[in-house]
């Protein structure tokens, strides 16, 4: 099975609070991969990417970086549009 990963960074000005974490979740579940999320850097964690409590956990400002992981028959179509979400700042700007 194929396992993807691409580095994000969170850059809207609130950072990955609920309604963003919220967003990335329901896109995630629209994947049959298993999706994971890593803090990179200080407060390093590895998260469910489709649990939205887990999600919040990051505690993401603007500015940090983040790996998202898939592994599943359809990782890449998954990583390149969870992190098309990072890139429009969740459309909140």
């Amino acid at each position: 099975m194929p396992n993807i990963a691409k580095q994000v960074e969170v850059m809207n000005k609130v950072g990955l609070h609920a309604r963003p974490a919220m967003q990335f979740v329901e896109t995630a579940m629209t994947f049959t991969a298993v999706i994971f999320v890593q803090k990179v850097g200080e407060g390093a964690c590895e998260v469910d990417g489709k649990s939205v409590m887990q999600m919040i956990t990051l505690e993401a400002g603007c500015g940090t970086q983040l790996v998202i992981k898939a592994e599943g028959d359809d990782a890449e179509a998954a990583v390149n549009a969870l992190a098309e979400l990072f890139e429009s700042k969740f459309g909140e700007e």
